[in-house]
């Protein structure tokens, strides 16, 4: 073989379409990208009109797509599995500063429930059942009052997802004890009204002590897990904080409740 005809040879080869992987295999055209992640090309080209996802680079009218393309399509069925419609991904991605994985990782933890507890599925009758004969008036105005204070959530056809199982137990031993139904019920409100303003106190110590300052330093990316390890760290101990406080309260009342009773019957005795 002459130099001149290897020296041709090697020039064609350079002009020959660029293959559709690099050597490391990491570049991908859209069909390859489309069979990877499980989507259509068509949904592919919609997210990139969106901005959703950053362009191909362009060789040879053609688009070649690599490892951060194949993490954000991936990073975006996660978060539409996870109920976030387009239009939000798209916001959260905007709003993330380059570090779109670790803001999924965040919204799941912010939206992940703090009670330990699964919700269930009841009916109206199974509802009532621990409070035995009430007559139909009296659990209607039950089932309003629970649904009102937020303690069942109606799903339709007389079903009810019951969101505290756990409180729902408590209800019945205090039916145990005598204490009616409507009363129970009734405390249950007072508690919800102050432990939303309790939450609401964490909510701000949250705000205000971590996520304004990371706010205003521009949410640097190497901080979100920082962040989100705040936030998870604080679950925990707003449920220590309230159960330590809400017993040394409980003592303090009962004690006064007590003292004042024992005073009335001793100046009832005396007279």
């Amino acid at each position: 073989m002459s130099h001149s005809y290897a020296y041709t040879r090697a020039i064609a080869a350079k002009r020959k379409k660029p293959r559709s992987r690099s050597r490391d295999g990491a570049e991908l055209t859209i069909d390859r990208l489309a069979r990877k992640t499980g989507m259509t090309a068509r949904n592919i080209r919609a997210h990139q009109s969106r901005g959703l996802l950053p362009p191909p680079q362009v060789r040879g009218r053609i688009g070649y797509y690599g490892p951060e393309h194949v993490a954000r399509l991936q990073l975006i069925k996660e978060m539409q599995a996870d109920g976030f419609n387009l239009e939000a991904i798209g916001k959260l991605l905007e709003r993330s500063g380059g570090s779109s994985e670790e803001m999924l990782r965040f919204t799941r933890a912010l939206r992940q429930p703090f009670a330990d507890e699964r919700p269930r599925i009841v009916s109206a009758e199974e509802l009532a059942e621990p409070f035995g004969d009430i007559d139909p008036e009296q659990r209607q105005s039950l089932l309003e009052r629970a649904l009102e204070i937020g303690f069942l959530h109606p799903l339709g056809d007389g079903r009810f997802e019951e969101l505290s199982p756990r409180l729902a137990e408590v209800r019945r031993e205090l039916h145990e004890l005598g204490i009616p139904a409507e009363s129970s019920i009734e405390v249950g409100a007072t508690i919800r009204e102050h432990a939303d303003a309790i939450a609401e106190a964490f909510a701000e110590l949250f705000l205000k002590e971590v996520w304004e300052p990371f706010e205003r330093a521009g949410r640097p990316p190497e901080q979100w897990p920082k962040v989100r390890e705040r936030l998870e760290r604080i679950r925990p101990l707003a449920s220590q904080a309230v159960v330590a406080i809400f017993g040394l309260a409980m003592g303090d009342a009962v004690e006064r409740a007590l003292g004042e009773e024992l005073e009335r019957m001793q100046g009832s005795a005396r007279a």
